[in-house]
Parts: structure tokens; C-alpha cells; sequence
């Protein structure tokens, strides 16, 4: 079986598992005979033996496991004869390094300058002063247009970047392979389950436990384009909160004729329609989800982490 010699030659590149391999054709006999997990738990770790079933080296038996193709297996061992084998139809995606997505030093500068952005919404004097610096730029737009246009505009713009952002940024493959992998081991944990198999469940509880770390990764992929686009969007929304006249002692700087919402009729901008979220707040959210479905459609880009 080409794919089980695939697999073989990628674990027999990580450290202790060449041993694991050559440990299990051993006590099986390379292939005629069913293991247990107690059988080798003095010889490989908990964590191993479940690798090994994860890459369906090892196959569920009538009372333990065995070798899926011990020839395969043995072949998987020896070294590549110079063909390309991580290019083959029977290859097994593996989840990147985590090198590959780590935050450069402009994603970290970017987070704490948010952080820092976030303090507007509570201080009226950086919110002043970050509105005052915007309305350079959306002014001469606030004056050309009716203000509910302006803010139809900056949803557009926000949808367009953040769709962007999280395509060109998030690694869908690494998503995949971390959605892919913990399916994986529920499929094999319920498998084990129903066969009743104790020693399994054992060595997959450990390495789901292993594969905790997924979560995190997960977390940071998706949160890397998310600072992104905060760091983008909330001076959008301090001008709005300038503009309007959000918060105690605040007065407008741009001419706000009433709003007209869906069901809820005509409205003032700061008028709370929905428990205390005020209509400019609703407004923005209906421009903003219409528009990025729109763009997401044109454009043809998913977000969503597909596994095979």
C-alpha cells in the first residue's frame, strides 16, 4: 500500500517513532500477530501508540490492534529511493509548522496599537482627537453627502477589507488540518468506544490531550486577521462616535437628518431600537452584513475551513 509506506516514511522522520514502528513489527511479527497497548506500554509512549492508529499504521483487530500492510510498513522504513513521495495521490496532509503563521513583528504592533485604540471608546479626548484626525479624510465625504450614504460607504469599505483581510491572512490549510485532525479522533475515540476497547481509548485520550494545543493554534489563525481589521475599523467608528455626538457632553459635527429603520420606522441617530444598542449602531451592522455577503459572493472567497 503505497499511502501506509507514505505515512511510515513521515513518521519515521520524527524522533522516536522510527523506534515505535520497528517496536510494533517486532512484537506483532511483522504483521501476524494482534498488540496491545500493554503489550508495548514499557517500550513507546502513550502518545506514539496513538499516532500510530491515527495514521492508520496500526488497524483495530478482534482483540487488540495489528499491522495495516507489514511490507508496506517495512518498506516505509528504508530510505527513499529517490522518488518523491510527499507528492503521491496517497500522501497525508500534516498540519504546518507553527513557524509558518506566527505573528511578524507588524502583527504584534498592530495588536497593541489596538489595544490602545480601544481606550477611545471610554475617553472622550482620544475620541475627540482620533475623530478630529479622520475627518481630514471622511469630511469633504460627511459634506457631499447625506450622512446615512457616509455610512453606507464606510460599511462597503470595512466588509471589502475585512473580507480581504481574513482571505489573504488566515491559513485555510492549517484550519483544515486542525478541524480534519480532531474529527479524526473523535471518529476513532467513538470506534474504540463501541469495540469497548479500554487500552485504545487510553492512548486516544492522551493524545487528544496532546492535541489541545490545536485549539490554540486555531485561535491564533483566526484571530491574526482580526487585528487587522480592528486595527482599521476603529478609528472608523471613533469618527462615527465624533460625528454623531456619542456620550455624555457630546454634540454633533455633521448635519443628522432622522433615520428610517426596518419595522421600527423613523428614529434618531442615538434613539436606542434594540435594549441599548442605538439605531447609527443598526444601521452600520445592515449595511455591513448586506455588503460583505455581497463582496464574498462577487468575489468567490469562502473563510470557511473545509477537511476531506
Amino acid at each position: 500500500m503505497p499511502r501506509i509506506e507514505s505515512k511510515v516514511r513521515t513518521l519515521a522522520s520524527d524522533d522516536g517513532m522510527r523506534e515505535a514502528v520497528e517496536t510494533v513489527l517486532e512484537r506483532t511479527d511483522d504483521g501476524e500477530t494482534e498488540v496491545k497497548w500493554l503489550d508495548v506500554k514499557g517500550d513507546i509512549t502513550s502518545g506514539q501508540w496513538g499516532r500510530l492508529i491515527e495514521k492508520e499504521v496500526l488497524v483495530e483487530g478482534e482483540e487488540g490492534f495489528r499491522v495495516a500492510d507489514a511490507e508496506a510498513t517495512r518498506a516505509g522504513l528504508e530510505p527513499a529511493s529517490g522518488e518523491d513521495t510527499s507528492t503521491s495521490s496517497g500522501s497525508v496532509t500534516e498540519i504546518p509548522d507553527d513557524d509558518e503563521s506566527s505573528w511578524s513583528k507588524y502583527d504584534k504592533g498592530a495588536a497593541l496599537v489596538t489595544v490602545g485604540l480601544f481606550v477611545g471608546y471610554s475617553w472622550k479626548p482620544l475620541r475627540d482627537l482620533i475623530g478630529t484626525v479622520m475627518d481630514v479624510v471622511l469630511g469633504p465625504l460627511g459634506e457631499m453627502l447625506p450622512f446615512y450614504a457616509v455610512v453606507m460607504i464606510l460599511a462597503l469599505a470595512t466588509g471589502l477589507y475585512s473580507t480581504l483581510l481574513q482571505a489573504n491572512l488566515m491559513n485555510m490549510d492549517k484550519m483544515s488540518a486542525y478541524q480534519e485532525r480532531m474529527k479524526d479522533i473523535q471518529e476513532r475515540r467513538k470506534e474504540a468506544k463501541e469495540a469497548g476497547d479500554d487500552d485504545a481509548l487510553d492512548a486516544i485520550q492522551e493524545e487528544q490531550m496532546d492535541a489541545m494545543g490545536d485549539q490554540l493554534g486555531m485561535f491564533k489563525e483566526q484571530f491574526r486577521p482580526m487585528v487587522w481589521i480592528m486595527f482599521l475599523t476603529i478609528p472608523v467608528f471613533l469618527w462615527m462616535y465624533w460625528a454623531i455626538g456619542v456620550g455624555q457632553n457630546a454634540s454633533a459635527h455633521v448635519p443628522l437628518d432622522p433615520l428610517v429603520l426596518p419595522l421600527r420606522g423613523e428614529v434618531g441617530w442615538t434613539d436606542s431600537v434594540i435594549g441599548p444598542i442605538q439605531a447609527w449602531i443598526v444601521w452600520y451592522f445592515l449595511c455591513s452584513m448586506g455588503f460583505t455577503q455581497i463582496i464574498r459572493k462577487s468575489l468567490n472567497i469562502d473563510i470557511s475551513p473545509t477537511t476531506s
